[in-house]
């Protein structure tokens, strides 16, 4: 089973997520540009919502974990020395994450948690002595990551391919349902301090900026879920949960002291399929929605959304195999219950019951 969800989120004027030239990102989609935010700009925004709201359920992404185990060592292992300490740790990171550079850090960003680490600390103090043999040692480990974040996004670990985990939702790139019209912001900055008739700016620059409604989709696979949180049904349901509320909440930072863009989702789709064969919607905006005299950016694109839908559901009506469905719309005079067509039976209030709707049919 997989759960897929689907975001419309109108932004005001922003810059969410940079690229080198520190313009907001774009790519090119139906012959058209787009605004786009990345992947791993949403995954980081979602795992700060996780680490602000679950930190006991949240890890690290992280170079420092042989600081990290150091510490676990000089307290768990009785009169050990800070060397013998630090040399234990980095033979762990070695043998078990990646390589240590000149600093004696992970080369490498590296996600683990807690637990990971009191495992890997728990088998070398059950096993300590001064010839201890560490590669051989930590093949003794059971424990895996068991927060959420690394459930369900996973990791790599190049030079320990065993030690990798599949994550279990795929998230891709927000892209705007309208066509990208890229904006310069020209300012200029006085100097407080300057001398009194003195002419002159103390600096001047521009900010690039857009504004777009962008469509936002992820799925989650049930079933690797469940492997990575080691069959814990209920855990299961509260991680999904989490994800699914901090896909709501989550907003990436950049630029945000300067545009104050805060635009929850507009519009929520949210299925369970009992098939690992997920629909993205992408298409329904492969050519770029406008508004018009009658209706604005949003619910054109609430109505291209929907449309699109319809459509796969009826060619592929065999293959649909959804077995439960959540909606959550912000209406107007322009969004009414007759605009919701066939989803209308799934219609929720708020987002609590969106949320449950869903969690409840995980089995």
């Amino acid at each position: 089973m997989i759960v897929e969800l689907h975001l419309l989120q109108n932004v005001a004027p922003s810059c969410l997520n940079r690229d080198d030239a520190n313009a907001p990102k774009d790519c090119d989609f139906g012959g058209y540009r787009r605004s786009r935010i990345s992947s791993q700009c949403i995954k980081k925004s979602i795992r700060d919502e996780f680490r602000k709201n679950l930190p006991e359920k949240t890890g690290f992404r992280s170079k420092l974990a042989t600081q990290q185990l150091f510490e676990k060592l000089k307290k768990e292992i009785d009169a050990i020395s800070d060397e013998k300490a630090l040399n234990l740790s980095e033979l762990i990171c070695k043998n078990y994450f990646s390589n240590i550079d000149k600093n004696g850090v992970l080369d490498v960003l590296v996600f683990f948690d807690e637990a990971e680490l009191d495992g890997l600390v728990s088998v070398v103090k059950e096993n300590y002595s001064d010839k201890m043999d560490i590669p051989k040692t930590l093949k003794l480990v059971k424990t895996f990551p068991v927060s959420y974040d690394i459930a369900l996004f996973g990791r790599m670990l190049a030079n320990f391919p065993g030690n990798n985990i599949d994550g279990a939702c795929q998230v891709a790139h927000a892209i705007s349902t309208n066509k990208a019209s890229m904006e310069f912001d020209f300012y200029t900055a006085i100097d407080d301090l300057q001398a009194a008739g003195e002419q002159g700016a103390g600096m001047m620059g521009t900010i690039s900026f857009t504004s777009s409604c962008f469509y936002r989709y992820s799925v989650i696979h049930l079933s690797r879920l469940k492997d990575n949180l080691k069959n814990d049904n209920e855990a299961v349901k509260d991680c999904v949960n989490a994800y699914i509320k901090s896909s709501f909440t989550a907003m990436p930072t950049g630029k945000q002291n300067s545009f104050a863009a805060h635009n929850p989702p507009s519009f929520a789709y949210c299925v369970i399929r009992d098939t690992n064969t997920p629909w993205s919607l992408a298409n329904a905006f492969e050519k770029p929605v406008k508004p018009d005299n009658k209706n604005g950016l949003v619910s054109n694109s609430v109505s291209a959304i929907i449309k699109y839908w319809e459509s796969l559901s009826t060619i592929y009506s065999s293959i649909n195999n959804v077995v439960e469905g959540s909606l959550l719309c912000l209406q107007n005079d322009e969004i009414t219950d007759k605009d919701l067509g066939s989803l209308i039976e799934y219609k929720k209030n708020n987002i609590d019951e969106f949320i449950s709707t869903i969690t409840d049919r995980i089995q």
